[in-house]
């Protein structure tokens, strides 16, 4: 190689590692891009405000997240809702657990064209969820079911609600799930007693027979149409018998009813009618008193096998806790624990109107057999009354001493054959009637007062031996609050005062805090 060439290589030689030391000394003053963007990104990473907007971040998405999630599992799963309203109207009640929380026969609900009504939906499942031998199912598109449509003459576009169990069905109809106040004129919602009615009706293998005598009456029995109904709603037959045109009690007859006679029985049905209590016969009396002064010789001879008798007189409170405001002779008194009422867990309020004065020859009770227990009594400021042209709403020097009057009791009567046959006696047949009364401006019937259409299903279920349906039933009725004027303010000062103090609180605070800075 020539000097030439050498000197050449020697001189690029020499350019490169200049050129190299420039660059490495450019690249010591003056980053890269990269190295620059990742040393901002470290600066800015350091920053507080960044690190607590990332966790704020990351924690809403968690939460959307879990919402979805949660979301999700819910609608494959049932669960019990919290109800909170006084009455429990929308979530089943003690009586519909007691009912049907042992039932061990696989019992069908089926929703025919309730699809778009999601709350109705959620109270059947609540039957599911109380007892596992009930399975709901739906059928939400009528249309495709004309087998459906034919067998219950529906249009594609009604609703319909079947019971099954085995070869048992009932219909429950839009119809059967709500009535009418007629002294209110407003709806009742009876959902839960239509459904739950339905359920025992096709699980019940045998339904007690109760009978209502029908002749003799003061009062026709058609006056009893509502409480014979609620009879028959919880799974027992009613029908009525003419003692004497029957010439006797029906065989099966498992539970008789007699309520205040305008006249006497026959000496055949008074007859008839021991026989039937020596031979365990259960006796519902709903008798009061004799104010008329009929002759009643047979009937009491038939009252006489339990030692028991009522007043021609007119049970009065002096008491005015224990009555109807203005009214004396409309009585409200509260049941004893007794072998009936035992597996409840409050008292039963009656509301009686005429009611007369019960009692029992305590001298002759052993000899008949007889033990009784005292089911509702007065006040010890109660009274009778006779003179019925009286009107005076106190103690007249004309009525009875004041003293605790019985005016319902239990009395079970057992035979040398050890036979046993029971009577729930009430010294009233008008607190079971559907006899109109105004109270407070309302017209209403006498048997929806306070307790006492529970306390007749619960004495029937008693005497038919169901106490497992002996309970006090959900009260339905809609019922409008007016607040008082104070209640008005206080919540007038809730919506409005209240956010506009803490307004104002705030805007002080941030001010205070601005000076200072």
């Amino acid at each position: 190689m020539g000097k030439k060439n050498k000197e050449n290589i020697k001189e690029k030689s020499k350019e490169e590692k200049n050129t190299k030391a420039i660059v490495k000394k450019e690249k010591d003053k003056n980053p890269g891009k990269i190295k620059r963007f990742f040393k901002k990104l470290g600066e800015i990473l350091k920053r507080k405000w960044l690190v607590d907007g990332t966790k704020t971040l990351i924690l809403v998405a968690i939460i959307i997240l879990v919402y979805i999630g949660v979301n999700i599992l819910l609608k494959n799963v049932v669960l019990p809702d919290i109800d909170c309203t006084q009455e429990k109207l929308n979530s089943l009640s003690d009586e519909s657990r007691d009912k049907l929380g042992n039932i061990d026969k696989e019992v069908t609900i089926t929703l025919i064209n309730y699809g778009d009504n999601s709350s109705f939906i959620n109270f059947v499942e609540k039957y599911t969820l109380l007892n596992d031998n009930i399975k709901l199912e739906r059928i939400d598109d009528l249309s495709s079911r004309t087998d459906l449509m034919t067998k219950y003459s529906l249009e594609s576009t009604d609703s319909l609600v079947l019971v099954n169990c085995g070869d048992k069905e009932k219909e429950v109809t839009k119809y059967d799930m709500y009535t009418i106040d007629y002294s209110t004129y407003q709806s009742v919602d009876t959902t839960e007693e239509a459904i739950t009615n339905a359920i025992l009706d096709v699980t019940t293998e045998e339904k007690p027979k109760i009978y209502f005598m029908s002749n003799h009456l003061a009062y026709d029995v058609n006056y009893f149409s509502t409480i014979m109904q609620s009879m028959e709603d919880e799974a027992n037959e009613v029908d009525t018998v003419d003692l004497f045109a029957n010439g006797e009690i029906p065989e099966d007859c498992d539970c008789l009813v007699i309520s205040t006679l305008g006249e006497d029985i026959t000496e055949q049905e008074r007859d008839n009618l021991i026989n039937y209590i020596r031979e365990g016969g259960k006796l519902l009396l709903m008798c009061g008193p004799n104010i008329t002064g009929v002759d009643l010789t047979n009937f009491q001879t038939v009252l006489d096998e339990y030692g028991v008798s009522i007043s021609n007189g007119i049970v009065f409170e002096g008491d005015s806790a224990n009555m109807l405001s203005g009214y004396p002779d409309f009585i409200i008194e509260s049941t004893q624990s007794t072998s009936l009422t035992q597996n409840l867990n409050m008292s039963m309020n009656l509301c009686f109107a005429d009611a007369g004065k019960i009692t029992f020859d305590e001298e002759k009770l052993e000899d008949l057999g007889v033990e009784y227990e005292v089911l509702a009594q007065t006040s010890e400021s109660a009274f009778v009354r006779t003179d019925i042209t009286q009107t005076s709403a106190t103690r007249t020097a004309s009525d009875g001493e004041e003293e605790e009057c019985t005016v319902a009791a239990i009395a079970t009567k057992t035979t040398d054959n050890n036979i046993t046959s029971k009577l729930i006696i009430f010294s009233n047949e008008l607190f079971a009637m559907d006899m109109p009364v105004q109270i407070n401006g309302y017209t209403m019937y006498t048997v929806s007062l306070y307790n006492n259409a529970d306390m007749i299903l619960n004495a029937t279920s008693y005497l038919n031996e169901r106490e497992d349906t002996i309970t006090i039933r959900k009260n339905g009725d809609q019922v409008s609050y007016t607040v008082t004027e104070q209640q008005n303010n206080i919540i007038m000062a809730i919506i409005f005062v209240i956010p506009i103090l803490i307004i104002v609180v705030g805007i002080i605070v941030w001010q205070v805090r601005r000076r200072k800075r």
